[in-house]
């Protein structure tokens, strides 16, 4: 197949390119850079069947015939959605628009990549693709939750009125190599501290609970949801839940850190607690994780450690 990816010089979009490749498909992928890499892409620079393009999905664009259309395109980072508010709810809104456009154009089918955090500061637990949410619509993370909730309501409707083959899938926390190691997010964090020597920062009593999910087992999700004909939201994330403080242990446990734990006041709007049930994945495709968060962060370890080395190297 041709396919295109928005969003393809982030951490999972580079990393569905891979696979995608590996499977004998060509692949145009667009990105603006705002908060991808150019360095997530280079060991593709002389693969013929990749195409790089500089694209704001933001305005109408068209790559050409596609048969497939994989939308990750969006900051998906505390820090970077926090600096780069109205341009996520901009790419949320206008360019999942103009990506719907043009598999409606050439008939293409057409993945959206949404997240956990439409479920907000979950109610029920575990998270099933039926819950409708609790979000604060205008918190600091509303425009990330709502941009990805109205990417949702946009996806759907271009299923119901224009007929485009779509699919939805819910990522929940993600990790491994291409993660920024300064994304503010939970296992880059620990880890570039543990690496670092530095003291690991835990918001509020670390009682939060997250699942995580490597980064190989997210995309095999991906693909599988690719695959069916399933039109609503689907759920692919590791069920395993640990709560913050155990997942600090366990990165000083996979580095030999002798790193100390400290405490900050925990966020506004941080979600108490996340785990998502993925019997609708199972069933549907027969998909469930099999990397453990040990083994992860271990296949982890390499990456975080050469982007300190460069860091390092720069100063």
């Amino acid at each position: 197949m041709r396919i295109l990816i928005t969003g393809v010089a982030g951490f999972l979009g580079s990393h569905l390119a891979d696979a995608l490749l590996a499977e004998g498909n060509s692949i145009i992928g667009v990105d603006n850079l705002c908060t991808g890499s150019l360095a997530n892409l280079r060991h593709l620079e002389h693969e013929s069947r990749f195409e790089f393009r500089e694209v704001d999905i933001c305005k109408p664009f068209d790559p050409g015939a596609v048969d497939y259309v994989f939308n990750f395109a969006s900051p998906a980072s505390p820090v970077d959605y926090h600096r780069l508010g109205v341009e996520t709810l901009d790419v949320g809104s206008n360019g999942t628009r103009n990506a719907l456009e043009v598999a409606k154009k050439y008939s293409a089918k057409f993945l959206h990549a949404s997240t956990s955090e439409c479920y907000g500061d979950p109610s029920v637990h575990p998270q099933t693709e039926d819950y409708w949410g609790n979000v604060n619509p205008v918190g600091p993370r509303s425009v990330y939750d709502e941009a990805k909730r109205f990417s949702e309501a946009l996806t759907t409707a271009y299923n119901r009125y224009y007929n485009v083959d779509t699919r939805l899938v819910r990522i929940f926390n993600t990790y491994g190599p291409r993660l920024q190691k300064n994304d503010g997010r939970v296992i880059s964090n620990f880890v570039v501290q543990a690496l670092k020597g530095e003291d690991l920062t835990v918001y509020g009593e670390g009682n939060q609970t997250r699942s995580f999910c490597y980064v190989a087992d997210e995309i095999a999700g991906i693909l599988g949801l690719s695959r069916s004909d399933e039109h609503t939201p689907v759920n692919i994330g590791n069920p395993h839940e640990w709560t913050i403080l155990e997942c600090a242990k366990a990165v000083l446990k996979v580095t030999g850190s002798k790193s100390k734990v400290i405490y900050q006041p925990l966020p506004q709007d941080d979600p108490m607690q996340r785990k998502p049930d993925i019997s609708k994945a199972q069933r549907l495709f027969g998909w469930e994780p099999k990397i453990d968060l040990e083994t992860g962060l271990k296949l982890s370890l390499e990456y975080f450690q050469s982007t300190i080395d460069q860091e390092a190297a720069k100063a």
